[in-house]
């Protein structure tokens, strides 16, 4: 039976109890009056996350720890023909529900947003600035990903062995069935983990990273040298 919901949120979020409260209260301002619309909040951890998110009208389902996990278990729940999946810190530009139904009516089948940071500092707008173009270096969950729901089950969803660069790898395998459009408006995310690990030291990790994924480097010795690198 077809539940009118065309545009499902999916939210992974772990330990989120300082900013699940402000994400949720955009995104329902934003959806305000769009039936069609549903918003899943796929939770683990041991804080208030859940409790919190379960006084708005949204889902909430309890999952494994793992983002690939998390996100795969709130699709389940999902009902609408679009999903979208969004990091809890990251917030989608007011438009974002016409932009991706726009482009899905134009024959998108996944994509992104650009993105840029909570932080005016130049740097930081320039790693923003990068996200415009198509190169998988460029690329990275916070950007947010919107995929047809047929699609998503096609290629299997997110790998859920993968506990890091999962975002990077289902790109990837998305590209061997359809484009991956990047639209033109921007998601804002959070600038936090740059400010506490220092802008420039965080961008080598995480292009060492991309490079160690390049190379074939395990998930064992990415997450450790993530764990190792990053506070």
């Amino acid at each position: 039976m077809d539940s009118g919901i065309r545009l499902s949120i999916v939210i992974p979020a772990w330990n989120e109890e300082a900013g699940i409260a402000r994400t949720l209260e955009t995104l329902l301002r934003l959806t305000a009056e769009r039936g069609d619309t549903e918003i899943i909040v796929s939770v683990s951890g041991d804080d208030r996350t859940e409790a919190i998110a379960g006084t708005y009208p949204v889902s909430v389902c309890r999952s494994e720890k793992g983002r690939a996990v998390q996100m795969n278990a709130g699709a389940k729940l999902a009902s609408g023909a679009v999903l979208y999946f969004l990091h809890a810190d990251t917030t989608p530009p007011p438009s974002f529900r016409d932009d991706i139904l726009s482009a899905i009516g134009r024959g998108a089948e996944a994509g992104c947003f650009q993105m840029t940071f909570d932080d005016d500092d130049w740097l930081m707008q320039l790693y923003g600035w990068f996200t415009k173009f198509p190169l998988q270096l460029c690329r990275g969950g916070d950007q947010s990903l919107f995929i047809t729901h047929e699609l998503f089950r096609r290629i299997g969803g997110f790998d859920k062995r993968l506990r890091i660069m999962e975002d990077i790898e289902i790109i990837e395998r998305i590209q061997r069935h359809a484009a991956f459009h990047i639209l033109d408006s921007t998601v804002v995310t959070s600038a936090r983990k740059y400010r506490d690990n220092g802008t420039i030291r965080l961008q080598a990790i995480f292009g060492t990273i991309h490079l160690m994924y390049a190379l074939g480097f395990s998930q064992e010795d990415m997450l450790g040298f993530y764990r190792k690198s990053i506070r």
